[in-house]
């Protein structure tokens, strides 16, 4: 009797639980960010950046680009990059008045982002614009063609508003590595930057180290359209970026002080020493 009372209530509790997922249908997310031998560096100083931050002025970063900026993938806004990337630099300096804006709109290219330049970037006043570029030109006839022209156009634009800018180049995914122009794409772009004498962020290569030198597979850090980054990959990527920015930031403070230290003849002129920058206490990310 009680073997009959209790069979029912076995098989309901057998088809209410939830199934497990299959071992091949779990993605496994990394805990941490990889360590790279070699930290990533930005080949051309962010002058204004650094001046802003040495004097305590409001700095603001324009993120602009299409939807790996907007954050397509992310399983929010503030798991997207420009949302990690100002947490990462707030923790950074604390005493500074850092803002990063995402202007990411999914499906742009380098024309709609000119096209609205002056309304969504210049209007702004930024200190530092961040230009995420070529990933959809590759989708595009002549993409690959006609990116030099665009590439030293944006330049030319952000110059003469007077902020610093950092390009940064297509991911490593699946569907960029199927085309052809790919790998002629991430060499124009390190090719303008040098001739323009601005910063590259070199998010491929990134991208490129978590799966070939970390073994990461694609799932790890690509949301699942194989194309987007997922909330792991957004992170890792700002905080990567985050580091180049703050060593860039650095370098040009060791300079300065090195410049003011001990120097008679600008003290006879009065000027004043550059003060330290506002870290953090914590230790780098």
């Amino acid at each position: 009797m009680l073997l009959r009372r209790l069979l029912p209530l076995a098989l309901a509790a057998t088809f209410l639980a939830p199934a497990a997922l299959p071992a091949r249908a779990q993605t496994v997310i990394p805990a941490g960010c990889p360590t790279s031998k070699t930290l990533a560096k930005l080949n051309a100083p962010l002058a204004r950046t650094a001046a802003a931050l040495r004097g305590g002025d409001k700095v603001v970063i324009v993120a602009i680009g299409s939807s790996s900026t907007a954050g397509a993938g992310a399983s929010s806004q503030e798991a997207s990059y420009p949302a990690r990337l100002q947490a990462m630099l707030r923790e950074r300096f604390p005493a500074a008045d850092i803002t990063v804006l995402n202007r990411g709109i999914n499906g742009q290219d380098a024309p709609e982002m000119l096209a609205r330049f002056d309304s969504d970037v210049a209007a702004l006043k930024p200190t530092l614009v961040i230009w995420q570029s070529g990933v959809n030109a590759l989708f595009r006839d002549n993409g690959l063609a006609s990116a030099d022209a665009l590439l030293h156009e944006a330049i030319a634009r952000v110059k003469a508003i007077g902020a610093d800018l950092v390009l940064v180049d297509p991911q490593y995914a699946p569907r960029v590595l199927a085309d052809d122009d790919s790998g002629p794409m991430v060499r124009l772009i390190d090719q303008v930057g040098a001739e323009e004498g601005v910063a590259v962020y070199h998010r491929f290569a990134l991208m490129r180290d978590w799966h070939e030198k970390a073994s990461m597979g694609f799932d790890s850090f690509l949301w699942k359209d194989k194309f987007h980054m997922n909330d792991w990959g957004y992170n890792c990527f700002a905080r990567d970026l985050g580091r180049a920015v703050v060593a860039n930031v650095e370098s040009q403070q060791r300079s300065a002080e090195v410049g003011n230290a001990g120097g008679t003849a600008a003290k006879s002129a009065g000027l004043p020493a550059a003060p330290a920058l506002p870290m953090s206490a914590a230790a780098a990310p």
